[in-house]
């Protein structure tokens, strides 16, 4: 496809006008003013659009879209035990495939071409991704109670399975990875299991951190004043490749371990906001040089999947926190929404516009949108003024997957309906 005459942002995220970007083999292959003569098929017509990397949602757990609306108005702790769990315990695994089919349909359409997922029901999550033709790395929660191992618990095997069966398919859209739910949910011996398994594969690391008050203290109760920071840090996980979701109470030397090991933080504020857990201070984290990414978290405590809502509040909100208007640039959100959730999974060649990188592309309509007028500022009005609706196009390694209000490899009308019987039948058994 060649996106001919399109506003794009470039691989600093500066605005360009009027650009020929050249798509051929999954891969970007041309960027530049002047018309290609090379032939690369269909012509898209870019009058009054923008292209820009897709966006990579750092943090989800995508089946919960059953669960939107589910539980609202509750502190974390009674929102997990007396809500989301009794409910997904009764998720088989045509349910999650559902609600990740969902999921899958609902970033298609707010322009998410990949994301950093921590569930369970590894195949069939799998199995959503691949149909639609999305990426995803995906974990499954390791949680313990008791005194078993890691290699003991039901997750720890299925991981190992779907090391084997799923790892890098779709040529690498999938990947898995290890996943820890938390502290708080876990044993030092299953964690110590889990970071065995990282050091031996050479697999990233999924984990909720410091995510709440309550945890964090918990956990300095239980392990000697250690923070989760410092008890994962002391326990190896952090010698992986890390994701850490949340990390609203750092503290005090938390700060150093995760730039120290680069642990990439997904901050996701909006779900932050809702459940009351805090903010995250990310100012500071970008100060300090760790690299944070954003995520919606669930849809049970976001509602949706809009992640350029994630990008304005990222934006907005530490303003506020700090009182320093110049907290965080609007380049910073973008770049927190695209390269940074790329690099966190691994995706080296992924997240930004330039020549040789996968396509993963959107494209925001900005004809006849009156909150779009004037411009003058190109990226200000992506971050600050532009909505989710506003992508017409979502491209997945050169692929067209959503166009237009139409997608290329699911069937909406079938999917809705899946996932409303599968939440039907979970709430009459409640």
């Amino acid at each position: 496809m060649l996106f001919a005459k399109i506003g794009i942002l470039d691989e600093e995220l500066n605005y360009q006008a009027d650009r020929f970007v050249g798509v051929r083999n999954g891969r970007i292959a041309y960027i530049g003013a002047e018309e290609p003569k090379e032939d690369f098929g269909e012509r898209y017509d870019g009058a009054g659009k923008l292209l820009m990397p897709g966006f990579y949602n750092a943090h989800s757990h995508s089946a919960m879209t059953l669960l939107r609306g589910y539980a609202e108005g509750m502190s974390l702790s009674d929102w997990l035990n007396k809500k989301i769990f009794p409910f997904e315990a009764r998720l088989t695994d045509e349910d999650i495939y559902n609600g990740t089919m969902l999921a899958m349909a609902e970033m298609l359409r707010f322009g998410v071409v990949s994301t950093t997922d921590m569930y369970f029901g590894g195949e069939a999550n799998s199995r959503a991704v691949l149909e639609t033709g999305t990426k995803m790395n995906l974990s499954l929660a390791v949680t313990c109670f008791d005194g078993r191992s890691a290699e003991e618990l039901p997750q720890y095997r299925e991981t190992v399975g779907l090391l084997k069966t799923f790892h890098n398919a779709g040529e690498g859209r999938v990947k898995i990875d290890l996943g820890i739910h938390g502290e708080y949910t876990s044993t030092p011996k299953v964690v110590e299991g889990m970071a065995a398994l990282a050091a031996e594969t050479g697999l990233n690391m999924h984990l909720h951190l410091s995510e709440t008050r309550q945890e964090h203290e918990d956990c300095k109760a239980r392990h000697d004043g250690r923070t989760p920071a410092r008890y994962f840090y002391d326990l190896g996980v952090f010698d992986a490749p890390t994701t850490a979701a949340h990390c609203v109470w750092l503290e005090g030397e938390d700060f150093d371990i995760l730039k120290e090991k680069g642990v990439t933080v997904a901050c996701c504020p909006v779900s932050n906001l809702k459940l009351a857990s805090g903010f995250c201070p990310a100012p500071r984290l970008l100060d300090k040089g760790v690299s944070v990414a954003l995520g919606t978290d669930g849809v049970a405590s976001n509602n949706n999947l809009n992640i350029l809502e994630e990008v304005k509040l990222f934006a907005t909100l530490f303003k506020a926190a700090t009182a320093d208007p110049t907290a965080i640039t609007a380049k910073q959100a973008l770049w927190a929404a695209t390269r940074a959730g790329a690099l966190a999974q691994g995706r080296e060649d992924c997240g930004v516009m330039r020549v040789g990188a996968k396509a993963d592309l959107i494209v925001l309509d900005q004809r006849q949108r009156p909150y779009l007028r004037p411009c003058h500022d190109m990226v200000g009005n992506v971050v600050f003024a532009a909505q989710g609706t506003d992508v017409c196009l979502t491209m997945v390694d050169g692929r067209v997957l959503y166009r237009d209000g139409a997608y290329t490899t699911i069937d909406l009308e079938r999917v809705i309906r899946n996932a409303e019987v599968s939440a039907g039948r979970i709430l009459s058994e409640l």
